[in-house]
């Protein structure tokens, strides 16, 4: 379904992030994302996509409710190509209507790793200015965003809400609850394009120098940061402002 994004009165009161969790504890994702809408309106909410292994699933679903839902993609300067080209791919194929890459600004990246080796040496910092920061700015606008994390993914992201606050606004996890089996029949279902890199490996992608294919048997995100004992880039541990 196409929904017809609400105006919201910016007197209304926002729910709270725990009412929400509550009320949609148990809701479908599209559910989660009709909620979303109905809270804030389209125009203060955002989905926040890396266009990875995974993310077909979820900018699938929000489709399906309002394909006009903008769309935050992080181009870090580090991204591989083919999550480039899937992130094309993906546009066309889901008609989405706001897709907007946002990039690391230049003079911090002169400031602060003119070698590009940053990532080597705090991968933490080359996290903080090429997505943590990019992505606060882009966010500025909005009252609430919608985001890609499942449980199953573990690690910090064993016990995430599916509706949390930030700091600054509302932060909703529609796929928390959803299983890799559930994951799969969208794929398979929707007929959805797979990653470029999937079928050699990668089932998590990220920035091409901190990611790794990942071995059978191995958690799904064991090629991300892998040696380091980091395991989120910081845009969700991040309180925002």
């Amino acid at each position: 379904m196409n929904a017809i994004a609400p105006q919201v009165s910016s007197a209304t009161p926002l729910p709270s992030a725990a009412e929400l969790d509550r009320s949609l504890r148990d809701a479908s994702p599209a559910e989660v994302i009709a909620a979303a809408l109905k809270a804030v309106g389209r125009d203060k909410l955002a989905l926040v996509s890396s266009f990875g292994t995974e993310s077909a699933t979820l900018l699938k679903v929000m489709a399906d409710v309002d394909p006009a839902i903008p769309v935050i993609f992080l181009d870090t300067g580090w991204l591989f190509e083919e999550t480039l080209a899937y992130r094309d791919t993906l546009v066309a194929t889901l008609g989405l209507k706001d897709v907007r890459s946002i990039k690391p600004a230049e003079e911090t990246l002169s400031r602060e790793d003119p070698e590009r080796d940053l990532w080597f040496s705090d991968p933490d910092a080359c996290c903080r200015i090429r997505k943590v920061e990019p992505l606060t700015r882009a966010l500025k606008p909005f009252s609430a965003w919608l985001n890609g994390r499942k449980r199953f993914q573990g690690n910090a992201r064993a016990d995430i809400p599916v509706v949390e606050d930030d700091g600054a606004r509302l932060k909703f996890n529609p796929f928390a609850n959803v299983s890799r089996e559930e994951l799969e029949a969208i794929f398979v279902r929707a007929k959805l394009p797979r990653h470029p890199l999937a079928a050699s490996g990668f089932r998590s992608v990220g920035c091409m120098p901190c990611t790794s294919r990942t071995a059978e048997g191995e958690d799904e995100r064991a090629g991300r940061w892998r040696g380091r004992a980091k395991t989120e880039c910081g845009i969700h541990t991040m309180k925002s402002s």
